[in-house]
């Protein structure tokens, strides 16, 4: 029996390549979905933040039985519990879960509208959120009954 070493062990610089170009063939048709998908949801968790606010402030609103407004400054909005009638934004500014040092919540495209002590909203309203670069848009819906939507 001859004595031969073998080197069958790895791969070789040619399968290595082919591997390689095959990774490279799948990110460029991956990257453009990938693409589409974070401008999506970056829109779509704007929205439910907005969202969010609306609803919290609905809440604030029963619980405390009293009007509370949403407030808009900016891209911030504020929550501020009034007990005029007719409600208004004149309230002292709500302190509690989520908001930051300046008791806001950072949010893009908000619009002020206020919250009734049942939880009726003092106008239906649609806002709507645009990404300025695809123009792909979602709107948050208030109606008279305070329900907050998102579509």
């Amino acid at each position: 029996m001859p004595n031969t070493i073998s080197n069958d062990r790895g791969f070789s610089i040619t399968e290595l390549l082919v591997v390689i170009g095959l990774i490279g063939v799948l990110s460029l048709v991956a990257v453009p979905s990938v693409l589409t998908y974070w401008r999506n949801s970056s829109l779509t968790s704007g929205a439910e933040q907005l969202a969010s606010v609306m609803n919290r402030a609905r809440q604030l609103a029963i619980s405390q039985n009293r009007s509370v407004c949403v407030e808009r400054s900016g891209t911030n909005v504020r929550l501020r519990p009034t007990s005029n009638s007719p409600a208004d934004c004149t309230g002292a500014v709500w302190t509690g879960v989520g908001t930051d040092s300046a008791n806001s919540r950072q949010v893009s495209g908000a619009a002020s509208a206020i919250f009734s002590n049942v939880g009726g909203a003092s106008t239906t309203a649609t806002y709507t959120l645009t990404d300025p670069k695809t123009g792909l848009s979602r709107s948050v819906v208030v109606s008279s009954t305070g329900r907050v939507t998102i579509q």
